[in-house]
């Protein structure tokens, strides 16, 4: 059975700090891609961050670039994403999602963690 977990989301004030975590289970972890996104009501969905299968290797949306950090610990089956310097619009509901390696979908997704920063 596939699980992803998030935690760590929580209520903070702008310039605060907040580590989400998602462990994940009932996959291979570390042949899937993993990607934290965020919703906010009424918008689309928009992905954060992700770490890649194969290195490591991270990208980011422009709005967090510097701010927010993605890592994964392969041994542990978890993806973390590192938020800094947190403002209003980063409210949200954030997710995790997997995406197996040579393809182009996530295809496991996590319930979500609310988020939210107070001005």
């Amino acid at each position: 059975q596939v699980r992803l977990v998030e935690s760590g989301g929580g209520l903070v004030q702008t310039g605060g700090s907040l580590r989400l975590s998602c462990a994940a289970s009932g996959f291979t972890f570390s042949s899937y891609t993993m990607g934290w996104f965020r919703q906010v009501p009424g918008k689309e969905r928009e992905i954060v961050a992700r770490a890649s299968w194969s290195n490591g290797v991270t990208d980011y949306a422009d709005s967090v670039k510097g701010r927010f950090a993605i890592s994964r610990d392969n041994a542990k089956n978890t993806v973390y994403l590192q938020m800094n310097s947190l403002k209003p619009e980063d409210t949200a509901v954030y997710y995790c999602a997997a995406r197996a390696k040579f393809t182009n979908s996530y295809n496991y997704w996590g319930q979500g963690t609310q988020v939210t920063i107070s001005s």
